[in-house]
């Protein structure tokens, strides 16, 4: 089956692409057509996230293992698309380059029989053009999580289990 799945950079100007994709193919095939169909050179790290129906992030699967002695942590190349996108859960969060953070979602738009003779992935349709630096976030508390208190702790160093003349 081929997946038709749309990638929508976090800006507020639309920019997206709608790649078609087989469903076995890796999660690290689809993250190279993502690079390749913005624009991005490819060498940074990146990682998708599941996510719920409001975009709540939820299991990362990366493309390398950062961990010291490896974890239990998905990785891309032993993911495939079908084994996250359905119809049931359509939407992922795509990362990439954790410095710059350029962060998209991904929506799986239809799915659909394999066409003979063509090549995949394949890029349907591009919109917009990828500014020159990701966009700005403005990580924000969630109403009630904001800690009112939290100038007052950081001057009162006498709680602190610290010298703070320690240089």
């Amino acid at each position: 089956m081929i997946y038709k799945i749309r990638i929508i950079l976090d800006a507020e100007e639309d920019i997206f692409r709608d790649i078609a994709i087989e469903d076995n193919n890796t999660l690290e095939d689809f993250h190279n057509a993502i690079t390749q169909s913005f624009g991005f050179g490819g060498g940074e790290m990146a990682s998708f996230y599941t996510c719920d129906e409001e975009w709540n992030q939820e299991e990362e699967i990366a493309l390398f293992d950062m961990s010291e002695n490896g974890s239990d942590i998905r990785l891309m190349n032993e993911t495939t698309i079908e084994d996250v996108l359905s119809e049931e859960n359509p939407k992922m969060i795509y990362v990439y380059d954790f410095f710059s953070m350029w962060t998209f979602f991904v929506e799986l738009a239809d799915i659909v029989e394999k066409e003979d003779g063509k090549v995949y992935p394949d890029l349907l349709f591009s919109f917009g053009e990828l500014p020159d630096s990701p966009p700005e976030k403005k990580f924000e508390a969630e109403p009630g999580e904001e800690d009112e208190n939290f100038d007052d702790y950081l001057d009162n160093y006498d709680d602190m289990d610290f010298d703070e003349n320690w240089n």
